[in-house]
């Protein structure tokens, strides 16, 4: 995977100008983030050599490289997932790629089904923790250029950069929750027997992303901050029948909100 990487990250790298501080992945339905980036480089996830391909609506598929709030970032307008038939180390390739394109952070954003009895739809929940229910992307061989062979998750989601993230909420009166995220492979959405389990677990709100990401990102150093949108309930007596487009059409509508945050966070970081 090593030589991958390098011929990925020597492609992009001949047609990028800057080296982003920052990483940005984009949820379903929150790829609107990505108009408020001054673009100085849009690539196609297509033209990339070794880069999956995005098959999920909602997710456009480019690498997005430009100024937010004054900060060049690079942001990714669309992840992929175990459920569309990619492996682990397909679905976090574009994680380690990012590290050696030189971003110093990771921000991480999804559209999840919340769990959490106090939860509605349209909550924003910082995320404080995570319950991994998939495959660990970190099985196999070890390889020490990017992390050690065991890697400490004790703090997956970087203190400072969560208490800054409530600030700029605060600052800008926005709503917002805290809580566990539980992932699960899809592309069910779970039976109500399944939201009770995850949610005597100990989690807020159950997606299928963003933990794979957040445990490469660990094993490589990069701090993290992450978000979900609450798009439907997992809840007694509040579960509806959902489909992904109501997922993304729910998660559409807190972008703006979500934008705020993130344009904020990443000026204060």
């Amino acid at each position: 995977m090593s030589d991958k990487i390098k011929e990925t990250v020597s492609f992009i790298e001949n047609r990028i100008q800057q080296k982003p501080h920052i990483g940005i992945i984009l949820g379903s339905g929150l790829g609107q983030l990505a108009d408020e980036i001054e673009v100085s480089e849009k690539i196609a996830y297509t033209e990339i050599p070794n880069f999956p391909i995005s098959t999920v609506k909602g997710h456009e598929g480019h690498l997005i490289f430009g100024a937010l709030n004054g900060i060049q970032v690079v942001a990714m307008q669309g992840r992929f997932h175990y459920y569309e038939g990619y492996s682990m180390e397909e679905i976090v390739f574009p994680v380690r790629v990012l590290k050696f394109l030189g971003i110093n952070y990771l921000f991480v954003s999804n559209a999840s089904g919340g769990v959490n009895h106090d939860f509605e739809v349209g909550d924003i929940m910082f995320i404080t923790d995570h319950i991994n229910l998939m495959p660990n992307p970190l099985v196999g061989p070890n390889n020490l250029e990017f992390g050690p062979r065991f890697v400490d998750m004790s703090e997956a989601y970087d203190k400072r950069l969560l208490s800054k993230a409530k600030k700029v909420a605060r600052h800008h009166s926005i709503h917002y929750k805290t809580g566990v995220y539980a992932a699960v492979s899809g592309p069910t959405y779970e039976t109500l027997a399944e939201y009770k389990y995850i949610q005597s677990l100990g989690a807020d709100a159950v997606g299928m992303s963003t933990i794979p990401e957040v445990i490469v990102a660990r094993h490589m150093r990069l701090p993290v901050f992450a978000v979900s949108v609450i798009s439907d309930l997992g809840v007694e007596g509040k579960i509806v029948e959902i489909s992904h487009d109501e997922v993304v059409d729910a998660a559409s509508l807190v972008a703006p909100k979500l934008n705020i945050i993130i344009k904020d966070l990443v000026k204060e970081v």
